[in-house]
């Protein structure tokens, strides 16, 4: 079964561009709607339709103006323009809950609206609406509460407001300028699942801090929620609203609640501070949205790097089968060359014998380059032309072993270099040529693989067949990682993955059918990296870089390897070059030897039991600074970190080319800088620096 992909999160939607938006295109529709819907509800009013929506109609177009010309201040601004309409509903012999309504209905009717147009509702865009709408709402009433200050509606008002806090799901509390908490309504002590008496009255630094201690409130990375972190106390310091802040607390009963609190400071005529009004809103059920969600994206992370790492290991159980294939032929090789050497001697079979050493040394180093574990790419200028050859060289036993081979021609034109990752390159390329041995199937095939340098500066490598040519449909799904046709999903898993990597080097990947009507071609695309003429110009004018150490003639030579046969063998090779030649089959001996008698060198085996190589090189740096050190291994050292690197002056591959160490140990100015070989190569290669 297919793994779905998690789909790349959307970018925000910006609420005040989306709310403009709409009521620019569906105002008209907006206002029909929302008088509509105060008519059904409040039907007891007797006001024709043309009083009834023209005051909607000039709020609506004021609301425009300001989220067109002001931005996110419309929603400190549009209350202002509203409150003027509390007093206009009040003549119109609307009560405190007939505006409730009518603003609710205009929160309803722009969900409605805006959900019906766009096919869905953002969660910034809903947020917005609300909180307009709410302050809105809020200025209207202050405007209605206003009028109604003559004693025959006293009562009324108190009823009506008394109603409406009692039975709204978002609770109020109002904080004198000091701190103290002097209201708050019933939905408060719910929702912080407290008595009243204990939020009522209380003082910012007393007994509120109790409170919050009580019901262990906490911020929701897990931090103690403490009383300068409510939104009041924020809003009376910093002198403006404070909006968003999110809290959780326990509630007696069980459970946990995540309320989401706002803030908005009062201002007297004069331009006092009068206190602040602080909201709670009820945000439990989303919070736990919110973390399902979450837990399901780790999940699928998971799940999806399992199946990526299931395919990169079938591709390399391919590769050591075929591997295996040109190792034995290797091997048959040497016993044969080896046979002979018993029977007569003769120098061409030593020279046999070390070209094909060398050949197993290459194909083990480039398998090693193939299956190393890297975080991060490593970008260079990678020759094209090298590259496939060595790719072709790694999967060509996987391609020719089949009843039916699969034969590969090559028609390379040397386009150059382009700038992408060495190994993953290669990787590329291997798996571009075993998808065309799955295509071809039982009856195999020739499969041409052409490079070129095309006239816009960019490289072109296209891999092609003859076997039937796709349909239409199969070329759409082919880089689908979601595939389910069968024998699909692990190849389309692989195509994909491969043309996210060639897009991250700004290039292409697809899939063509040829023309004729027979075979069809996977085709890269990549720039044309810069010639080494315009490296050298990027590179003129930077200062000299730090001389190399000096070195005496190397004399005094500390072979340490844990295998007695190698330490052994080489001991004996390089006592017949003219060395003085001791061996160490340990890190700790190794350090006592060198206490004892100075060397000129050491070459280290990079992997023992006691102390690995690196370790001993660090302590020998320390001991004698200009000794020339080397690390000796059958292993890739790319997964060394550069502080270790730079202990040593060169690293062998083994099987070790004799002629490159002897270089290296005969020098008596500086280390070698270049050996000819790079990673796959017997000789040495220089730490990086």
């Amino acid at each position: 079964m297919a793994i779905p992909f998690l789909q790349d999160t959307p970018p925000p939607v910006d609420p005040v561009a989306a709310l403009l938006q709409l009521l620019e295109e569906e105002e008209a529709r907006v206002v029909r709607l929302w008088a509509k819907r105060i008519r059904a509800e409040t039907y007891e009013l007797d006001i024709p339709g043309r009083n009834l929506r023209a005051p909607l109609r000039g709020m609506m177009d004021e609301l425009v103006r300001l989220l067109r010309d002001r931005g996110t201040d419309a929603l400190r601004l549009w209350p202002e323009v509203v409150r003027s309409h509390g007093a206009r509903r009040y003549d119109q012999r609307f009560d405190s809950e007939d505006l409730a309504r009518e603003f609710k209905a205009l929160e309803e009717v722009l969900l409605y609206v805006y959900a019906k147009r766009n096919g869905q509702l953002e969660a910034e865009v809903a947020t917005f609406i609300v909180e307009l709408v709410g302050e809105a709402h809020a200025s209207a009433q202050a405007s209605f509460a206003r009028v109604l200050k003559t004693e025959e509606v006293r009562f009324r008002e108190a009823a009506v407001m008394e109603s409406v806090l009692h039975h709204v799901e978002v609770g109020i509390l109002l904080a004198e300028v000091d701190g103290t908490v002097s209201f708050a309504t019933p939905p408060v002590s719910r929702l912080m699942g407290v008595p009243m008496r204990a939020v009522v009255g209380s003082r910012s630094q007393t007994s509120l801090s109790a409170v919050l201690t009580q019901v262990n409130a906490r911020h929701p990375g897990g931090e103690p929620f403490k009383v300068s972190d409510m939104p009041f106390m924020r809003a009376l310091r910093e002198r403006g609203p404070v909006r968003g802040v999110m809290m959780v607390v326990e509630r007696p009963g069980g459970g946990e609640a995540s309320l989401e609190m706002s803030a908005t400071p009062v201002w007297e005529e004069g331009g006092e501070l009068a206190g602040v009004i602080q909201t709670f809103t009820d945000r439990t059920e989303a919070a736990n949205k919110t973390k399902a969600l979450v837990s399901a994206h780790g999940e699928l992370r998971r799940l999806q790097g399992r199946l990526l790492q299931r395919t990169r290991t079938q591709a390399l159980g391919q590769l050591a089968s075929g591997a295996a294939h040109a190792l034995n032929n290797f091997l048959n090789v040497l016993r044969l060359r080896i046979t002979l050497l018993r029977r007569e001697f003769k120098p061409e079979h030593l020279d046999a014998l070390d070209k094909t050493v060398g050949q197993v040394g290459e194909l083990v180093a480039r398998l090693q380059e193939f299956n190393v574990q890297r975080t991060e790419e490593q970008i260079s200028d990678v020759q094209v032309d090298a590259t496939v050859r060595e790719a072709l060289e790694l999967a060509r036993a996987e391609l020719e072993q089949r009843e039916h081979p699969v034969s590969v021609e090559l028609h390379l034109g040397d386009p150059g270099a382009v700038r992408a990752d060495p190994g993953f390159f290669r990787e590329l390329v291997v798996n571009l040529l075993l998808a065309e041995r799955e295509r071809l199937g039982d009856v195999g095939g020739r499969v041409r693989v052409e490079t070129r340098t095309e006239s816009s500066g960019w490289v072109s490598l296209r891999v092609e067949d003859h076997g039937t040519p796709y349909d239409a449909e199969d070329m759409t799904r082919m880089f689908d990682p979601l595939n389910r046709d069968a024998g699909a999903p692990q190849l389309s898993l692989l195509l994909a993955v491969a043309r996210n990597q060639v897009q991250r080097w700004g290039g292409e990947l697809s899939v063509e059918n040829l023309s004729g009507g027979h075979g069809a071609a996977f085709v890269v695309r990549l720039p044309l990296a810069r010639s080494t003429e315009d490296a050298e110009r990027a590179g003129a004018g930077r200062g000299p870089t730090a001389g190399p150490r000096r070195f005496q003639q190397t004399r005094r030579v500390l072979v340490v390897d844990d295998d007695p046969d190698n330490a052994r063998m080489m001991a004996e090779v390089l006592s017949e070059e003219g060395y003085d030649v001791k061996v160490a089959h340990s890190g700790d001996v190794a350090l006592k030897m060198w206490e004892e008698r100075r060397y000129d060198a050491a070459l280290l085996d990079a992997v023992m039991p006691d102390l690995s190589g690196w370790e001993v090189a660090r302590e020998l740096r320390k001991r004698s600074p200009q000794a020339l050190l080397a690390i000796v291994t059958g292993m890739d050292v790319r997964g060394q970190n550069r502080s270790n690197l730079a202990l040593v002056d060169a690293v062998f591959r083994k099987p070790i080319d004799v002629g490159a160490l002897d270089d290296f140990l005969g020098q008596s100015e500086s280390p070698v800088t270049s050996s000819g070989g790079g990673s796959g190569s017997a000789g040495a290669s220089p730490p990086p620096a």
